[in-house]
């Protein structure tokens, strides 16, 4: 346990045996007897300074109070949620150093009562034989369903584990950051609750906030290593297509969505923006990220991997005939993007008050698919805590790696059949990007005209 000593001998410009008041407005000079019998009105007498012996008790009674609640703390870990621990922790961490400087000003003269005192700098040792890790792990039941790893790991025990299994080869690297066991849950921690790396290290026994930053970065690596086969589009591109029939978008191959990520400073524009490409079900089959804040859409579509191999991906499936017009594979994407042979955005300049029209039906569902790309990106937000902070420019970098492996982490929940709490089905609301103003594909708006056709056949019987 790291203490911050409170009686340790002051600079020789302390060396005052009080602390003063400020000096009064006027320069503190005092009116004579003869001044104030003269009719003007004296001034009140100045407070006596506070000494040093006059704070002492109340200090020592603070600092008794800091290191009671952080003993609490301490004890009480694993039956307070991990939100109200970090919340608790950071406050009263911040509390004790505050104190302790405050104490570290009076005179060492004065200080002869507190020599026994000492502020606890962490709510417990960081030892990994005691680590809240091991002690939670001794408390989770064997058998029967434990909701309390849902809410610390956003997975549930055998989900973590199988986890580890397929993470554990990469992990085993640089066994000086801690079992795998260890980095999977500091990292999982970390992102699900933006947890500070010094109370990550404490609560998984690693070395040193260095060690859980090296852990949580290799399990990022790892979990893009081993899991990047989650993203389907190219594998499991018939399961998608049949996904979007119920929504009347017949050969609809995924919706196309994005989001920014906010970022100190300017270097990134103040947020690095992601695309994702997303399934019927919420599965991302295809993300990229990194691109500067004060880029549009339009402009990241073509610099993208997807945008090079869409021809070939896009057109291994036959198209469907729609009212005489050959309509091939493609994707939804919103009206800050092109419109394309491949990428169907909604009519522009639509009456809302005219329901019925074809163009209105086809927005509608348009509509209710994109909702299917913001509401993914919105679940990973809210489900990985980590990526709703602002990020330091310096670690700006970094943040498209976190990024990918919060969507395929994701997916693998997905995969597992994971349940999705009550409090991560809010969908994050983006800062809406501008509507494309170029000339639109003349081949795009035929096999939109199409689709909207047939919608509208759809609807109507």
């Amino acid at each position: 346990m790291q203490q911050v000593a409170v009686g340790l001998t002051p600079p020789s410009l302390k060396a005052e045996h009080h602390l003063q008041r400020p000096t009064p407005m006027g320069g503190g000079k005092r009116h004579s007897s003869a001044a104030s019998t003269s009719g003007k009105k004296s001034r009140p007498s100045p407070s006596p300074p506070f000494t040093a012996d006059d704070l002492t008790p109340v200090l020592s009674l603070l600092a008794s109070a800091v290191s009671l609640s952080l003993r609490f703390l301490s004890d009480s870990d694993l039956l307070l949620l991990p939100s109200q621990t970090l919340s608790l922790e950071s406050s009263l961490l911040s509390s004790s150093f505050s104190l302790s400087r405050l104490l570290s000003l009076l005179p060492s003269s004065s200080l002869q009562s507190l020599q026994t005192l000492a502020l606890e700098t962490s709510p417990s040792s960081s030892s990994s034989s005691s680590s809240w890790f091991l002690r939670f792990l001794s408390s989770s039941s064997s058998h029967g369903f434990d909701p309390r790893w849902i809410e610390v790991f956003r997975m549930s025990k055998p989900s973590f584990y199988l986890l580890l299994q397929h993470l554990s080869p990469s992990l085993l690297s640089d066994p000086s950051s801690g079992p795998p066991d260890h980095k999977l849950g500091a990292a999982l921690f970390r992102l699900a609750h933006a947890a500070p790396f010094r109370g990550v290290a404490r609560r998984f026994g690693l070395p040193s906030p260095a060690a859980a930053c090296r852990a949580f970065y290799q399990v990022c690596k790892a979990v893009a290593d081993q899991l990047g086969h989650l993203f389907e589009l190219s594998s499991d591109l018939q399961r998608v297509v049949q996904g979007f029939t119920w929504m009347s978008l017949p050969n609809c191959c995924g919706v196309l969505g994005f989001a920014r990520f906010s970022v100190e400073g300017e270097l990134k524009g103040g947020s690095v923006i992601a695309q994702g490409l997303v399934d019927s079900e919420g599965r991302f089959l295809d993300v990229s990220v990194g691109w500067h804040g004060s880029m549009t859409p339009a402009q990241i579509i073509t610099r993208t991997k997807l945008y090079k191999a869409q021809h070939v991906v896009l057109a291994g499936g036959p198209p469907v005939e729609l009212n005489g017009v050959s309509v091939p594979r493609y994707l939804l994407g919103s009206s800050c993007c092109p419109l394309l042979p491949w990428l169907l955005t909604p009519f522009k300049m639509v009456d809302s008050r005219s329901s019925s029209s074809k163009d209105s039906i086809f927005n509608s569902v348009h509509a209710r698919g994109m909702e299917l790309a913001d509401r993914a990106f919105g679940r990973v937000r809210a489900r990985w805590q980590l990526l709703q902070t602002s990020w330091k420019e310096d670690c700006a970098e970094a943040l498209p790696y976190v990024v990918v492996a919060s969507c395929l982490l994701h997916n693998y929940l997905i995969k597992c059949s994971e349940p999705m709490p009550d409090e991560i089905e809010v969908c994050v609301k983006e800062l809406k990007f501008l509507d494309f103003e170029g000339k639109e594909d003349e081949a795009g708006e035929r096999i939109r005209d199409a689709l909207a056709s047939h919608m509208s056949l759809v609807t109507c019987s």
